[in-house]
């Protein structure tokens, strides 16, 4: 953090863009520190998440519109200051959550201001890093399975980009909840799915998995377009896609409804109750984010360029101490 002379308004680094674009776009600027309102906490960034909606946002402005913005959801870090009425927390406090979103943005930067339902309490086994990369991903991926698709034991679940952000996240939670997990990903990254769990790896390039896995009773779809529509016929009749790109396929009702089967479009959200069993599993030892790389704050635009090439096994994190 810097202060400004002239008129002593804290200020903090953050990464902004002023264009829509590639990773050139941003760029490293000074902004006035926030101040946490009524039911907020001001959390100082000790590491952040970055998740493709990042780089779909920064690329097309998507729910934000048109810069500037300040990107990321993920924050781990310090309670600096709590806002009026706000008892969860108190300075000192190291917390991890997700920003609402997605107008909740701004985690990309040494400060951020959140409501403070939107923090837990991160685990003293929890490290900051681990702590950054799992809030979007890992809510995404509880809101998914166990919200809405009630997954449990005995349960048979197809997770596409299994090693993906929220894919090994998923496969996870799946395997605690006592399902029976295949997964899709290239056969270079099958030692990893069977590591973090899944019960059958399946090479996407190799095979149709619409033809090689029958008889599921949930598909989290990651991936969206014509996966949504080859992935019904993997369902058992009454099973249930659940699509966290909540786009649906041309005819997706229609084919559904042929086949006897469900589909659900779901749209992360900020989640107290959601992060708390997030935390659970995490501080348990059964929910662990593979990061893939950590970066300097400064070095945010390398971060996406990695990001871009959608080869991540796991999570990128910025670090922002």
């Amino acid at each position: 953090m810097t202060n400004d002379t002239t008129n002593q308004v804290p200020t903090m680094r953050a990464i902004s863009q002023d264009v829509l674009g590639g990773p050139e776009v941003l760029r490293v600027v000074e902004r006035p520190r926030p101040e946490p309102g009524p039911s907020q906490v001001l959390v100082r960034v000790r590491a952040a998440g970055l998740n493709p909606t990042d780089w779909k946002h920064r690329q097309s402005g998507l729910f934000l519109g048109q810069p500037p913005f300040v990107l990321g959801w993920d924050a781990a870090g310090t309670v600096e200051a709590v806002g009026l009425g706000v008892t969860l927390f108190a300075p000192g406090d190291e917390v991890f959550g997700m920003l609402p979103y997605p107008h909740g943005v701004g985690s990309h930067a040494e400060y951020v201001v959140g409501p403070a339902r939107a923090f837990v309490r991160r685990p003293a086994s929890v490290d900051p890093e681990q702590a950054g990369a799992l809030p979007l991903a890992a809510l995404t991926a509880w809101q998914a399975l166990v919200d809405t698709a009630q997954v449990r034991a005995g349960d048979r679940v197809l997770v596409h980009a299994a090693a993906g952000g929220v894919g090994h996240l998923a496969v996870q939670i799946a395997k605690a909840r006592g399902a029976y997990v295949i997964g899709t990903a290239s056969a270079g990254k099958h030692d990893f799915l069977r590591r973090i769990g899944v019960d059958e790896p399946v090479d996407y390039r190799s095979v149709d998995f619409a033809e090689a896995v029958r008889d599921v009773d949930v598909v989290l779809d990651t991936i969206g377009g014509d996966y949504q529509l080859r992935s019904l016929r993997t369902l058992r009749r009454g099973g249930l896609l659940v699509s966290i790109l909540p786009f649906p396929a041309e005819g997706l009702a229609e084919e559904a409804a042929r086949l006897g089967v469900r589909t659900s479009l779901l749209l992360v959200e900020a989640d107290h109750a959601g992060m708390t069993a997030v935390a659970d599993l995490a501080e348990r030892g059964l929910l662990r984010a593979e990061i893939a790389g950590t970066f300097p704050l400064a070095d945010a635009a390398k971060a996406h360029e990695v990001g871009d090439g959608g080869r991540v096994a796991g999570k990128l994190v910025l670090l922002a101490d």
